[in-house]
């Protein structure tokens, strides 16, 4: 049994039920939406590693390319996403606006319509507001047990047992349980009864993001830094999405605003996400839509964590700074240093770490007019960013001083930018830490987020 309490009627133990360890997954390709793919972060980690669908628990070893017998993994640090959640207040009052239009003013004869207006109910309460949900708890047990398939020699029972594997977390709810749900999986993989795992709550490396006062003040508090998100919501493609909404509805299209139209996509995407439901408001929605409102996703992202801004990324400086102390110290082999750091955060967390580390950085910036030809763009939270996305740095000691580091990005091999050749994806430690030379000398979190004036940005 897990360690920490959730509440949920019993009703959702049945439908959660089929995600036990030794089951195949419970859903088949006609409970998937259409539009699953364009969830952006509030997608589905299974959605973006197919074969999961399979078998939950399937450790894909196709990535691990060792460049000779000798290698062998020496640390793993592992910076991780909560899992699914329920939405927040905010989304959930949007919601409800939305189904009481949808109740009072809609038309229609399409069984879709119907099913919302006789037989589906408003379930999302105020009292959810993000908190983590089964599906999530799921979403970090299954893959601590597949991190220990890949790396046994790390993620071992008695390197759990002897206080080498090092739990971090944000002070949010919803990330202190998926810890605690990662170390269940552990757990209960060994069946360890008889020992307790403590865990560290640091908001300065987990929520980084709420102590960069230039960021808040620059980025987060700064209307005009998010100019091309809201042009992009008032531009002619997402007025086509949301005139489609209101013909599909019937209703006058002067009631559908963009928030109402993101209610209807989120109510598609947690239906989805949490109980693995093919949502009848995924209706409201064909692919091109879908493909908009990602965009309006992405653009967000973009310019409030992403490569928009300068101090987006630099925000992580000190995430950055900590892990590579990390990788040195194992280079080390200090005795009885912790072979595995496991650190548990948001989507707000991950991105500017991606971001600094120059991952998804396309050759045009996104903005508002250039959607048409930005349909190839490597920077896709849909795929980056879903539910218990994770970034693992692997460093491994393939003998006679040849130190090797591999990126791993939700279970996916990936190449660090700028390091191209043989191995790329997994190459020497000291070409990566000549790549990184400039922020690892540079790069100090006081100094990039202190405030010298006004806004200097957006």
């Amino acid at each position: 049994m897990l360690a920490f309490p959730l509440k949920f009627p019993l009703f959702y133990f049945f439908i959660f039920s089929c995600f036990g360890y030794n089951s195949v997954f419970c859903d088949d390709n006609s409970n998937i939406p259409a539009i699953a793919r364009y969830f952006s972060t509030k997608g589905r980690y299974e959605d973006v590693n197919s074969y999961l669908m399979e078998d939950i628990l399937a450790a894909n070893r196709s990535i691990l390319q060792l460049p000779s017998a000798q290698c062998h993994e020496i640390h793993l640090t592992a910076i991780i996403r909560h899992g699914t959640r329920y939405p927040t207040v905010k989304n959930i009052k949007e919601m409800h606006q939305l189904y009481e239009l949808v109740q009072r003013n809609a038309s229609g004869e399409e069984s879709w319509l119907r099913e919302i207006q006789t037989q589906w109910r408003m379930w999302y309460t105020d009292d959810m507001d993000g908190r983590l949900v089964q599906k999530g708890v799921d979403d970090l047990r299954h893959l601590a047990v597949r991190l220990s398939k890949l790396f046994p020699s790390l993620i071992s029972e008695q390197n759990l047992r002897g206080g080498l594997i090092k739990f971090i977390t944000s002070s949010k709810h919803r990330c202190v349980n998926s810890t605690l749900a990662f170390k269940s999986g552990l757990t209960e993989l060994w069946n360890i009864q008889d020992q307790e795992f403590d865990h560290a709550v640091n908001d300065s490396l987990m929520r980084f993001f709420d102590r960069c006062a230039k960021f808040l003040q620059d980025v987060d508090s700064n209307p005009l830094a998010v100019v091309e998100v809201d042009k992009f919501k008032s531009g002619p493609e997402m007025s086509g999405v949301l005139d489609k909404i209101a013909d599909r509805l019937r209703v006058p299209h002067s009631d559908i605003t963009y928030d109402l139209a993101q209610a209807a996509f989120y109510l598609c995407a947690y239906e989805f996400a949490i109980k693995t439901v093919n949502s009848p408001w995924c209706q409201l929605f064909d692919e091109h839509d879908a493909e908009a409102m990602e965009y309006v996703h992405d653009l967000k992202e973009y310019w409030k964590r992403g490569h928009g801004y300068d101090i987006n990324s630099k925000s992580s400086c000190i995430l950055f700074h900590d892990v590579f102390s990390r990788l040195d110290r194992s280079v080390l082999n200090i005795l009885d240093y912790e072979t595995v750091t496991v650190q548990v955060g948001h989507a707000d967390t991950l991105l500017p770490l991606l971001t600094l580390l120059g991952f998804f950085k396309d050759t045009d910036a996104l903005t508002s007019t250039n959607y048409a030809t930005q349909t190839q763009r490597s920077f896709r939270t849909s795929r980056m960013l879903p539910y218990a996305a994770n970034l693992l740095l692997v460093l491994y000691d393939c003998g006679a001083g040849d130190l090797r580091l591999q990126p791993l990005l939700n279970e996916h091999s990936v190449t660090f930018p700028g390091l191209t050749g043989q191995q790329d994806s997994m190459p020497l430690y000291r070409d990566v830490k000549e790549r990184y030379k400039d922020l690892l000398q540079g790069c100090d979190f006081e100094t990039e987020c202190k405030l010298f004036g006004p806004s200097a940005e957006g």
